[in-house]
């Protein structure tokens, strides 16, 4: 049976892993978005069931996602993969850090449901948090902003499963790990990740096709090590 998978923070990194691999799933059609179209393009434009989308989660996101999901229609899978990481002492940050770490890590994720479960009517959303983010969980310096967005997006993962409990929508929160990504270097230079951006996109995906068969408002932490 054919589905549809929407892939949000779609660009580099796990998120464009994930994309590959969905897309390589029979009968899975996949939107990837990004602010960078143009690498997108370059990185999906040979295969033949992904399209990719402009999307700028730091403003306008509701409007910018119904736009895209009403030509996209039915909508099987969405994972919010998008993040923006600061790393700064915590009293060097400014209000613009902590606001844009907000915007695009929970803000723009509920407002990004907000317009999809409109076209959802038997599906799972997947949101991908940070270890950071998981309660009772190492923390590290200058990770403030970052880290405690991340625990929103897991707080949210529960409200949202509580109050759609009734649905055929499920929703669930990946807290990562370290995987060898950009980001994880922006993070923690010089370190070395047990896990690559693909093999953690691979656990991802089984679990964005088939976990919602089981769990639903869960928070399940993904990690080898610390980072």
């Amino acid at each position: 049976m054919n589905k549809t998978a929407v892939v949000v923070g779609a660009s580099r990194g796990i998120g464009r892993a994930i994309v590959e691999q969905l897309a390589a799933i029979d009968g899975m059609f996949v939107h990837a978005l990004s602010r960078d179209r143009e690498k997108m393009n370059n990185t999906f434009g040979h295969l033949k069931n992904v399209k990719c989308h402009p999307f700028d989660l730091s403003s306008n996101v509701r409007q910018q996602a119904s736009e895209i999901f009403a030509s996209v229609g039915s909508i099987d899978l969405l994972i919010n993969n998008a993040g923006k990481l600061v790393n700064k002492p915590f009293t060097s940050l400014t209000h613009d850090d902590i606001e844009g770490c907000y915007q695009t890590n929970v803000i723009g994720v509920m407002e990004t449901v907000q317009a999809a479960v409109e076209y959802i009517s038997a599906g799972h959303i997947v949101n991908i948090s940070s270890m950071g983010g998981f309660q009772g969980s190492v923390k590290f310096p200058g990770l403030s902003a970052y880290s405690t967005s991340k625990a929103a997006v897991c707080s949210f993962t529960e409200l949202f499963a509580e109050e759609y409990k009734d649905t055929n929508i499920k929703m669930n929160c990946l807290c990562l790990g370290a995987a060898q990504t950009e980001m994880l270097e922006e993070a923690f230079p010089g370190y070395k990740a047990p896990l690559t951006a693909d093999e953690m996109a691979e656990y991802i995906v089984d679990f964005a096709v088939n976990a919602h068969r089981f769990l639903n408002g869960k928070i399940i932490p993904v990690s080898l090590s610390t980072p």
